[in-house]
């Protein structure tokens, strides 16, 4: 088996980390270049910054920021929000991000998946889908954008085929009904696209405690495991996540100081 990441988010927002329930009512959570220099050497398999005001706010990358955060970063980093175009990807990548996230983007134009993953290669694309329940869909799951305000009419599953098949070489997957609940990841949800695609899948929402890390590696045969508030706030560690983990026999990389 291979070892199952362990990614901090931050969620950033005005050059700030922040975290909410449902991606709202904000909460601040401190300096991204200093938590990913903090995350990176205390075990972190990754780290994932997402702009989160980037598109909803149709802001410009905070391009000064992430390669702050790329400078203090040394674990891959993975960089999304507000990416439009190749032309994003670049500037991005120039920057020092090893992955670029991609989701509202990807909706608006399918193509830019193949493009940059053409372009770049597909182990750096990650198609970002934000996940709401909806039993009009075949898999019960609708694809959502702008932090799960805008509706789209796009089955998950569907989406997640889709998106493979273009070239994206990993899956970003949250539950926003989910997200930062910290009442467990939607393991339903999870199963469903790790089952069922060829590339890594990621969980996010709602991760509370490491079993619900175990419960969604074992149940769900996710790849990774993302989260925030848990780790942000100070409520557990990537360490004790990772010995959760180890203690069930999950193959985890070094649980760091």
């Amino acid at each position: 088996m291979l070892s199952v990441r362990v990614i901090p988010c931050l969620d950033v927002y005005n050059g700030r980390t922040v975290k909410g329930i449902n991606f709202v009512n904000l909460q601040d959570a401190g300096d991204p270049v200093e938590q990913a220099y903090m995350y990176s050497n205390i075990g972190a398999d990754e780290i994932c910054f997402l702009d989160i005001g980037a598109t909803n706010e149709k802001k410009n990358i905070m391009f000064d920021v992430i390669s702050r955060t790329a400078e203090t970063c040394f674990v891959p980093l993975t960089v999304g929000g507000g990416v439009n175009d190749i032309k994003d990807f670049r500037n991005l990548l120039n920057c020092g991000a090893d992955k670029i996230s991609i989701n509202s983007s990807a909706v608006k134009n399918p193509n830019l998946i193949k493009e940059a993953s053409d372009k770049f290669g597909n182990q750096c694309v990650v198609l970002a889908i934000d996940a709401k329940t909806n039993v009009n869909m075949n898999s019960g799951y609708e694809v959502t954008t702008h932090g799960g305000r805008n509706k789209t009419g796009i089955d998950v599953m569907e989406w997640a085929e889709k998106g493979v098949l273009n070239g994206a070489g990993e899956i970003l997957l949250t539950s926003m009904i989910s997200d930062g609940t910290k009442k467990g990841y939607n393991l339903e949800l999870t199963k469903l696209i790790s089952e069922n695609v060829s590339v890594p899948v990621i969980a996010s929402g709602g991760a509370g405690e490491p079993n619900d890390m175990v419960d969604v590696v074992l149940k769900s045969s996710a790849s990774a495991v993302l989260a925030a508030s848990i780790f942000h706030f100070g409520i557990f560690s990537i360490k004790a996540v990772k010995y959760e983990m180890q203690k069930n026999g999950i193959s985890v990389r070094n649980c760091g100081n």
